[in-house]
């Protein structure tokens, strides 16, 4: 008969739960070691890397304060998604079931109160961060993209602005400059080193404008004139303008490119612009932040007086 080993007090040698305790164990620190390791080399990695291709670019400040966030949002949220791939790929290869074992139940689990209070711990703080964090970069410039009503609380610290109004119908944006006559084109041109004001309507139903590569997105609500502004263009080149609110059975049509120009290059499109649509403009509703449909015709008619079925200039132009 084989003696029971005891331990230095004459007790019996550790029980089974407390052997699988310090396995337990072992296998922690084993996953927590090669965790570790992967976070230390691929974070840092992923930041230098990756982070400056992340979207929407960096063709303005706006673009990229949110390349930015998105860095650091990821950055933060890496480690916690490397620790579920290395657990998980740890259980298949170490407690996968082997051809020939029993198949037994393991032990019952029980409550950790370390394990519990740590993960609670941490996962709280990493929420509680990323709360602060992403309401102070809304607060300020890299959240400055937003539409923010009629009456924005956040605006550029450049003092001349460039105020572009952008007006959505099914389907298509068009856009018109004060600045320049009023006039009114289906072409986004912008200057560049330049702030600029976007105020958003609509003809009809919701749409939402949405500049990607300027960090730009903003409602375009019927009656309502909604700003976002767009921190100076850091480069020059084309962009894509969407619509991300759907608005109908051609909305994912509603999409359009758009340029930035050096400043002369912007001069010389606007102002030769406002000469070549001179006639044009002239026949636009007077330039105000939102449009009524029925004076610009979005409901199929023309009725500059908002009076069925003809206004006197449609009757004298086409007839009764």
């Amino acid at each position: 008969m084989t003696a029971v080993p005891e331990s230095p007090e004459g007790a019996p040698d550790a029980s089974p739960a407390a052997r699988a305790d310090k396995s337990d164990a072992g296998h922690g620190r084993t996953i927590f070691a090669i965790w570790l390791l992967l976070a230390v080399v691929l974070d840092p990695l992923f930041i230098l890397l990756a982070g400056p291709h992340l979207p929407p670019g960096a063709m303005t400040l706006n673009a990229r304060g949110q390349q930015v966030d998105l860095t650091v949002i990821t950055a933060t949220a890496l480690p916690v998604v490397l620790f579920v791939w290395v657990y998980f790929a740890y259980a298949l290869v170490v407690w996968r079931h082997r051809d020939g074992e029993p198949l037994t139940d393991g032990p019952p689990l029980r409550g950790h109160f370390r394990v519990q209070t740590t993960w609670i711990a941490v996962t709280t703080v990493i929420v509680l961060a990323m709360f602060v964090y992403g309401t102070v970069e809304l607060i300020g410039p890299a959240g400055a993209g937003g539409g923010e009503g009629p009456a924005p609380i956040w605006t550029p610290t450049a003092k001349n602005v460039l105020v572009v109004q952008v007006i959505a119908q099914q389907w298509k944006f068009t856009y018109r400059y004060p600045s320049f006559g009023g006039f009114e084109t289906d072409q986004l041109v912008l200057p560049n080193d330049t702030a600029i004001a976007f105020h958003v309507t609509s003809l009809d139903v919701i749409h939402s404008f949405w500049a990607y590569q300027l960090g730009v997105k903003a409602d375009a609500n019927p009656g309502s004139d909604n700003v976002a502004f767009s921190t100076t263009s850091a480069e020059t080149g084309a962009f894509i303008v969407r619509c991300s609110e759907l608005c109908g059975l051609w909305h994912g049509a509603m999409t359009t490119s758009g340029v930035v120009l050096s400043k002369a290059g912007f001069e010389h499109w606007a102002t030769s612009t406002e000469v070549k649509q001179a006639v044009a403009t002239s026949y636009l509703p007077k330039f105000a932040w939102s449009y009524t449909p029925d004076a610009n015709g979005s409901d199929g008619g023309y009725y500059p007086d908002n009076k069925d079925p003809y206004s006197p200039v449609e009757t004298e132009t086409f007839g009764s």
